[in-house]
């Protein structure tokens, strides 16, 4: 069983074999067995210290050592690209996406659906989705685009990780940072679910305001890996997207041969039912902002890079409201995607591990028959339960790839045809 530090951003110390990790300094002249002291730094060096992300590595070898990179020539729907062309402001939905029909690891079944910034720019966000049925065998793959935030919807995952070992479940998210390499095992032998790939600014918890010092997605309960490597001698593939294309290298050795670090710079997990979730217990539906798990911010306050949003199982009180989210357009752009269930604002058409997307400014909201179920609906307490769907909101409008315009269901803006007229008195 893997043992983890609990905690979000804590400085942490850990080691594989003893005695491996330095005492009071980060680069000895001669680290222990001959290891190599390497930093990794997820910010700039000068960045304030509250915000500043790097973990000290002492490894088997230095990760300077490897052949130069070519074009990686697989994974033909992992980041394509998006649409040139003038982009229509209409909603959009996909179906789940089917398994592949041939054996497929994590990486050749990446398919980028959204994206919204060039990644050089360091500001934006893209919304995968895998599907895979093998593990990845001798290779690994790093991000140097963006830190990676994996939702498992079907099957477990084993992401083997240069600073642990971290297993996940649907009900479970996972971040990988950008830059740290990593593998992943499928023990289900068959796996599904949405990667949000965020360029900017890295997650972090959301301030809570007035809802004071409590609530929400707690700090105890992120869990970061202890030390764990490989120590495995022969031809091991690296693949690594950067600027936006993938690249591939041939190693002599597996680069997950970290045996100890140290610093706030780490993998982690987090079970979304831990989730604190805050509501109403008058009347009005709340601002989805109270589900917000990890926000990404933009250099403008208030205003998100990307923030990940759940909607977990919960209880409804609120009195003479209407309970679902209400009709709305938004600045902000959302991608939502569903883990289990069913989403409370649509009936039919939403199935577990579909997408849907609501640019800035379009209308959206209920669809007819989740409208007309709440509005005559007997307004007792009621919990919602057996669902979580979660939403990845920007500050930029996404564009999809030529893939998901090809795939998106044709009929999606009919969900809000058919609302009956409002009756005014005469006059």
């Amino acid at each position: 069983m893997t043992d983890f530090i609990p905690g979000f951003g804590n400085h942490i110390a850990t080691e594989a074999i003893a005695g491996a990790l330095p005492v009071g300094r980060n680069s000895p002249q001669k680290p222990a067995f001959g290891l190599y002291a390497e930093q990794l730094s997820g910010t700039a060096f000068t960045a304030l210290r509250h915000e500043n992300r790097r973990s000290w590595l002492y490894r088997l070898r230095p990760s300077a050592e490897h052949p130069p990179y070519a074009r990686y020539e697989g994974a033909k729907l992992f980041a394509p690209g998006t649409v040139d062309d003038p982009l229509p402001p209409n909603r959009l939905r996909w179906d789940p996406l089917a398994m592949p029909e041939e054996p497929t690891d994590l990486i050749d079944g990446m398919v980028t659906m959204l994206a919204n910034r060039d990644p050089a720019s360091l500001e934006g966000v893209a919304v995968h989705i895998y599907r895979a049925d093998s593990d990845m065998e001798r290779r690994c793959f790093v991000d140097a685009d963006g830190e990676l935030l994996f939702i498992p919807q079907q099957g477990r995952m084993t992401l083997l990780t240069e600073l642990g070992r971290i297993d996940i479940a649907p009900g479970q998210v996972a971040l990988i940072p950008r830059g740290v390499r990593f593998r992943a095992l499928l023990p289900d032998g068959g796996a599904r679910g949405y990667v949000a790939e965020n360029h900017g600014s890295l997650f972090r918890l959301p301030d809570l305001g007035p809802i004071g010092s409590n609530g929400l997605a707690n700090p105890r309960d992120f869990e970061t890996p202890v030390a764990w490597f490989e120590d495995v001698e022969g031809d091991y593939e690296l693949v690594q997207k950067y600027l936006g294309s993938l690249w591939t290298t041939t190693l002599d050795h597996s680069p997950l041969d970290v045996v100890a670090w140290h610093g706030n710079l780490a993998p982690w997990r987090y079970d979304l039912t831990r989730f604190n979730v805050i509501g109403t217990v008058s009347f009005d539906h709340p601002d989805p902002s109270i589900f917000t798990v990890l926000t990404s911010p933009s250099d403008v306050p208030g205003r998100a890079n990307a923030d990940f949003v759940i909607f977990p199982p919960r209880w409804m009180v609120a009195e003479d409201t209407f309970r679902p989210p209400w009709f709305h357009r938004n600045v902000m752009s959302e991608a939502m995607g569903l883990i289990h269930g069913a989403y409370d604002a649509k009936a039919d058409g939403f199935a577990p591990g579909a997408l849907s997307l609501h640019n800035m400014m379009a209308g959206h909201g209920p669809d007819v028959a989740s409208w007309k179920g709440a509005s005559e609906a007997a307004l007792k307490p009621h919990k919602i339960e057996g669902t979580m769907a979660f939403m990845v909101e920007s500050c930029w409008a996404y564009r999809p790839t030529r893939f998901a315009l090809d795939h998106a269901q044709p009929d999606y803006d009919a969900v809000w045809g058919g609302f009956p007229k409002a009756q005014l008195p005469s006059r």
